[in-house]
């Protein structure tokens, strides 16, 4: 029988503890993807979403 893959979001408000579950599903193997960071990085001085 396959592997099931398996998909969670977080969400939640500040400090509601969605780093820290996260830094925990990373610990145990699962890939993190923080679109928190990827949007700061875009809307950044010089980021992409922002015209030059």
């Amino acid at each position: 029988m396959p592997l099931r893959t398996w998909r969670l979001g977080l969400t939640g408000g500040i400090g509601s503890g969605k780093s820290t579950v996260a830094a925990m599903l990373a610990a145990r193997g699962a890939a993190v993807i923080d679109a928190d960071a990827i949007s700061r990085s875009l809307t950044a001085p010089g980021g992409r979403a922002i015209d030059p």
